[in-house]
C-alpha cells in the first residue's frame, strides 16, 4: 500500500519467477554441455584463453605506440618552443620600447601565428599550436601583469615551474570547439626587455587521438577475426579428436547392450588405429568369453535341473518307505525310533532343497511365470504368518503385526508373495534371539511396503548385501529352527524382482535387521520410493 494506493505485484511476479526459471534453464542446459562434451570445453578454453592472451598483446602495442607518439610530441614540441623562444626574443628586442606592454606581446603573438601559417617544416612537423605570452604579476603565482593568448589553460603547477626559470610541460584537457581535448603545454622563461616574460605553446593531441583510435579500432577488428578464426581452427582439431572418440564410445554402448559382433572400423596406423584394433581384440575376447560361459552357465542350469526331476523318482520311493518306518516307530527301540525321526525330518529338509533348487533353476533359465491379479495384500501377509506361528511360538518369540485399516490391493502372485513373506519371518525368528518380530505393512498409493524387523543378533556391515547369495549364512554354527536351505532369501529377491520390486536388508550388530519388500500396486509402474523406511528409527537399547 503507496499512498493509499494497493500495488498489483502480481504480474510482475510472475514474470519475475518466469525470468528465474529461463536463466536456471539455460545455466543447467549449458552445464550439461559443458559437462558432456570435450569439444566444447576445448573450443571455449581456446577462445578465453587466446582473448586474454590478445588482450594482454593488445594492451602492450597500445602502450607502446602510445609512448612512441608522445615522445614523438615533447621531442617536436621542444623544438618548436626554443625555435618561437628565439622568434619572440628578437621581436621584443627590437620593438619600440615606449609602446605599451600589452602591444608588444600581441605583436609578438601575431607574428608566431603568422609563422605558423606559412608552414615551416618544424611547424609542420609540430602541428597546429596555440602561443601564450605571460608577464607575471608581482604577487602570488596565479597573479599576472600582462598576457596574450588563453592563459586559462596553462595549469598553475606549469607555470610555477616556469616562474622558477625551468623549461618544463604537462599534459592537460583544453576545450575546442565545445569539446574537451587532451592537449600537451610546454613553457620557457625568455630573455627580453620585459622582465619576467614567459612563453607558453599548447598543443592539441587530436592527430594522436585519431591515429590511436584507428590502431585500436584496427586491434579489435582483427582480434575478433583472429578469434573466429581460432574458434574455426580448434572446431577442426579437436573433432578430428572427438569423432573417433564418439564412434568408440557409440560402438561400446552398442556392445554392452549385447551387440558382441559390433567392431570399431581400422583407418590408417595412428593412435586412433591402434586404440581400434585393441577394441576389437578386446571385443572379440570378451565375446568368445561371454558366449563360453552363457554355453557354461546354460549346461550347468540344465544339469540342475536335470538332476533335480531325476532325484524326484527316487525321493518319492524313500519317502514312502520312511513314511511307513516313522508310523510304526512306536514298535521300535528308542534307538531305531530315533533315528528314523531324524530320516523323516531330513527327508522334509531334502525335498524342500530339492523344490527350491528346480525354483532357483526356473528363475537361472528366465522361465518363472508370474500369476498375477489383483489382491488385498493382507491376504499372503496372515498366510505367511499363519505358517510360521507355530515356529514363533516353539522359539518364544511374539509375532507383532501392523496393517493399514483400508484394504491394499496390489496385482501381484499371491504365492511368490507369501514365500517371501514367510522367508523373512522364519530367518527373523531364527535370528531373534527370543524377542518380538514385527510385521509393518504401508502404502503410499503407488507402492506397497511391508517390513520385517527383529531385535537379535543383526548383521555386520557389509553383510547387508551378502544375505541374498545363495548358500550364504551369517553364522554357520547358529542352529536353524526352520531348518533353511541356505536358498530362501535368493529365491525371494528373485521373485521380488519378478513383480519389478525390490527386496533390502538392513542391521547392525546387536540391534536386529530389517527386511523391506516394496512393490508397485500396478504391475509394470516403475517404483520411486518406499512408503516404509529400510533403517528403523534408533530405539534405546533394552
Amino acid at each position: 500500500m503507496i499512498g493509499g494506493r494497493r500495488i498489483n505485484r502480481g504480474p510482475i511476479d510472475r514474470l519475475l519467477a518466469v525470468v528465474r526459471r529461463a536463466v536456471a534453464s539455460v545455466a543447467r542446459f549449458t552445464g550439461q554441455i559443458w559437462r558432456r562434451s570435450v569439444q566444447t570445453r576445448v573450443i571455449v578454453s581456446t577462445l578465453v584463453l587466446s582473448f586474454v592472451v590478445l588482450l594482454i598483446l593488445g594492451f602492450l602495442l597500445i602502450s607502446q605506440i602510445t609512448g612512441r607518439l608522445l615522445d614523438a610530441k615533447q621531442e617536436v614540441a621542444g623544438d618548436e618552443i626554443a625555435r618561437t623562444r628565439a622568434v619572440v626574443e628578437r621581436v621584443l628586442g627590437s620593438a619600440e620600447s615606449d609602446s605599451s606592454v600589452q602591444n608588444r606581446l600581441a605583436r609578438a603573438r601575431s607574428l608566431l601565428t603568422a609563422q605558423d601559417v606559412d608552414g615551416s617544416s618544424s611547424t609542420a612537423a609540430a602541428g597546429s599550436f596555440d602561443s601564450i605570452l605571460v608577464v607575471p604579476g608581482k604577487g602570488d603565482a596565479t597573479d599576472i601583469e600582462a598576457a596574450v593568448g588563453p592563459v586559462s589553460e596553462v595549469p598553475a603547477t606549469l607555470r610555477a615551474m616556469i616562474g622558477s626559470g625551468q623549461v618544463a610541460y604537462q599534459y592537460t584537457s583544453v576545450r575546442r570547439r565545445n569539446q574537451s581535448t587532451s592537449a600537451l603545454v610546454i613553457g620557457t622563461p625568455v630573455e627580453s626587455p620585459i622582465q619576467g616574460l614567459e612563453l607558453y605553446i599548447v598543443f592539441p593531441l587530436t592527430s594522436e587521438q585519431n591515429t590511436l583510435s584507428l590502431v585500436r579500432g584496427t586491434l579489435l577488428t582483427g582480434g575478433i577475426v583472429l578469434l573466429g578464426l581460432l574458434a574455426a581452427i580448434a572446431w577442426l582439431v579437436t573433432r578430428q579428436v572427438i569423432a573417433p572418440l564418439r564412434s568408440a564410445s557409440r560402438i561400446a554402448v552398442r556392445f554392452a547392450d549385447g551387440r558382441l559382433s559390433e567392431r570399431m572400423p581400422v583407418n590408417g596406423e595412428d593412435e586412433f588405429a591402434r586404440l581400434a584394433v585393441s577394441f576389437n581384440d578386446m571385443a572379440e575376447s570378451l565375446s568368445r568369453q561371454i558366449t563360453h560361459l552363457e554355453e557354461f552357465g546354460g549346461l550347468q542350469r540344465q544339469f540342475t535341473s536335470d538332476v533335480s526331476h531325476e532325484l524326484r523318482t527316487p525321493l518319492t520311493t524313500v519317502r514312502m518307505a520312511a513314511d511307513l518306518l516313522y508310523d510304526g516307530r512306536d514298535d521300535l527301540d528308542p534307538a531305531q525310533r530315533r533315528s528314523v525321526e531324524l530320516l523323516d525330518k531330513e527327508l522334509g529338509r531334502f525335498e524342500t532343497l530339492l523344490t527350491e533348487l528346480l525354483e532357483i533353476s526356473r528363475h537361472d533359465a528366465g522361465m518363472a511365470e508370474l500369476a498375477a491379479e489383483p489382491m488385498d495384500m493382507a491376504t499372503p501377509v496372515e498366510a505367511a504368518v499363519s505358517t510360521v506361528s507355530v515356529l514363533a511360538a516353539d522359539s518364544g518369540s511374539d509375532l507383532v503385526v501392523d496393517l493399514p485399516t483400508e484394504p491394499v490391493l496390489a496385482e501381484i502372485d499371491p504365492r511368490r508373495v507369501e514365500r517371501i513373506l514367510r522367508n523373512l519371518l522364519a530367518n527373523a525368528i531364527d535370528h531373534g534371539e527370543h524377542k518380538p518380530v514385527e510385521l509393518m505393512m504401508r502404502s503410499d498409493g503407488d507402492a506397497v511396503a511391508i517390513t520385517v524387523r527383529d531385535h537379535g543378533i543383526g548383521l555386520r556391515p557389509g553383510e547387508e548385501k551378502l544375505v541374498f547369495n545363495r548358500f550364504w549364512r551369517s553364522d554357520p554354527s547358529r542352529v536353524r529352527r526352520s531348518g533353511g536351505t541356505g536358498l530362501g532369501l535368493a529365491i525371494s529377491i528373485e521373485d521380488a524382482r519378478l513383480h519389478q520390486g525390490r527386496l533390502e536388508a538392513w542391521g547392525e550388530p546387536g540391534e536386529g535387521s530389517c527386511f523391506r519388500l516394496t512393490l508397485p500396486l500396478v504391475r509394470g509402474h516403475k517404483l520411486l520410493g518406499s512408503p516404509l523406511p529400510l533403517k528403523p528409527i534408533r530405539e534405546g537399547r533394552r
